[in-house]
């Protein structure tokens, strides 16, 4: 009765394994939100924490670098301490990323999410 149905198998193996990776995704997805990178600037003067999703979460700043003829410096320390955390953050996720692709056995380089 159901002789020919034989891709409808394939096609429900199919279905599970994409519920199966849309779960994973959103599991990685909460998980990257608990790993914190942290970015710094001026040898640690300022430091940035951010989370693998690129969420700054915290900023520390060393007192000695706010003299009122360094405003500028200052500026450049804390946005090149964001910059280095958001940098860290992105390579952080892409590792994290790369992980689960290749527990799912799909190719090397393969970009997650699709």
């Amino acid at each position: 009765m159901f002789k020919g149905l034989g891709g409808l198998g394939d096609m429900a193996g199919m279905m599970k394994k994409a519920q199966e990776m849309q779960s994973k995704m959103g599991e990685m997805q909460e998980n990257l939100g608990h790993i914190h990178v942290v970015g710094e600037s001026g040898a640690g003067l300022v430091k940035a924490t951010a989370t693998a999703k690129g969420e700054l979460i915290g900023l520390d700043i060393d007192p000695s670098i706010f003299s009122p003829d360094d405003k500028e410096m200052a500026e450049d320390l804390i946005l090149a301490a964001i910059k280095d955390a958001q940098t860290r953050a992105n390579e952080r996720g892409r590792e994290e990323m790369g992980k689960m692709a290749e527990e799912l056995g799909l190719p090397p380089g393969m970009k997650l999410p699709f």
